[in-house]
């Protein structure tokens, strides 16, 4: 149910009929002739229409600006009283500050023409300039006056509430950027565990599994199985160490910790099963890299290599790398008719082209006529943003 007045406005009404009481008491108000006053009961009863018509000023100002109009002009013809002509200012202010922004616009035009025209009339009448510019003066306090007020709160209130509502929009978008830059980070989080834990777990098991399958293993089988063991968990322990470092203090890693296309040579040599060698080729002339490139370009290799170790046929695993105006890298290895040796989240494949997108490389794998390529291209210069 719409309530009919607050209980603000109530108390406006109720102070505006005090005051005006007192004001008609102290004989607050003008006569238009010497010796004739209006009879009291007219002034009270102007007063009260005023009055009574304030209860409306928020929830229905116009209305209310149209119920005190003519108790104002009643008030007028009686002789202009200051209560009255307040409570009928404040009448107007409602009717601009809380109506339409048309109605603003329409009642600063209305009050603005009847300023003039009370001037006009009353010049006219008298024959006085100085008595017309007075009464219009007078006039436009009380009429022009509170409408130009109310647009100027307005405006304010608009230009707060447009600030309000950029700070929160701003706000939203801070919110936005801090969820994507958290979620970027435990991608990339989630991109090193893979390649620190997985590749090199991956080739534990894959050795450990080769020494327990064959019972008759020769002694020089087994101590190569277990030399590649080690030094995958020893590499592993220390890449994991370094991302716990990274992770503790913050910051960028330790450059001489990070792996460096340098080793590649010896990845590829510990990448192999019984019935699976690798080869590692080499072409062009091996120039500095930036680090994000030449990190990202040993982990494709890493992965690649351990995904023929879990599902590649037998055969050679061939590893390229040329250098040139970009960075490539090939990884042709057989493909597996029996099914995986180990299993595959797929994440691996997600991850490489992660890295090759970010550096806004190109990332392409699948099956190559019956062996399965790993094709990477990254920039071998950054792009800078200003």
């Amino acid at each position: 149910m719409r309530r009919v007045t607050t209980r603000q406005d109530a108390l406006i009404a109720v102070a505006a009929m005090a005051g005006g009481l007192v004001l008609l008491a102290a004989n607050g108000y003008a006569n238009w002739w010497a010796g004739w006053e209006a009879p009291v009961w007219a002034r009270v009863a102007a007063l009260g229409g005023l009055c009574a018509a304030t209860l409306l000023r928020r929830t229905a100002p116009l209305l209310g600006l149209a119920l005190s109009t003519p108790f104002n002009f009643l008030d007028v013809a009686l002789g202009p009283g200051f209560a009255t002509a307040v409570i009928y200012g404040d009448a107007l202010y409602a009717a601009s500050l809380y109506g339409r922004r048309r109605t603003a616009e329409w009642l600063l035009g209305g009050t603005a023409a009847a300023t003039l025209a009370v001037t006009a009339g009353i010049g006219l009448a008298v024959h006085e300039v100085a008595v017309a510019v007075v009464a219009g003066a007078v006039a436009g306090v009380t009429w022009v006056g509170p409408v130009l007020t109310a647009m100027a709160v307005r405006e304010h209130r608009s230009r707060a509430e447009a600030e309000r509502q950029r700070a929160e929009q701003v706000a939203r978008l801070a919110e936005l950027d801090r969820r994507a830059a958290v979620g970027a980070e435990r991608a990339r989080m989630a991109r090193e565990l893979h390649d620190v834990i997985a590749n090199h777990l991956s080739a534990v098991a894959l050795h450990s599994s080769a020494v327990l399958r064959v019972p008759d293993l020769e002694r020089a089988e087994i101590e190569r199985a277990m030399l590649v063991i080690r030094e995958n968990s020893v590499q592993g322990l220390a890449e994991m160490r370094r991302m716990i470092g990274l992770l503790r203090d913050g910051g960028d890693a330790d450059p001489a910790a990070r792996p460096r296309l340098a080793e590649l040579d010896r990845l590829v040599r510990h990448t192999a099963r019984s019935d699976l060698s690798a080869c590692l080729e080499v072409a062009g002339e091996p120039a500095e890299l930036p680090a994000a490139v030449e990190l990202a370009a040993y982990r494709i290799v890493q992965e690649s290599l351990t995904n023929a170790l879990k599902h590649a046929g037998p055969g050679r695993a061939e590893v390229r790398v040329e250098y040139g105006r970009r960075l490539v890298i090939d990884v042709l290895s057989p493909l597996g008719r029996d099914g995986s040796r180990l299993p595959g989240s797929g994440s691996g494949l997600v991850g490489m082209r992660e890295r090759a997108v970010m550096l806004a490389g190109e990332f392409d794998a699948g099956p190559d006529g019956g062996r399965w390529r790993v094709h990477a291209e990254l920039p071998v210069e950054l792009e800078r943003t200003p």
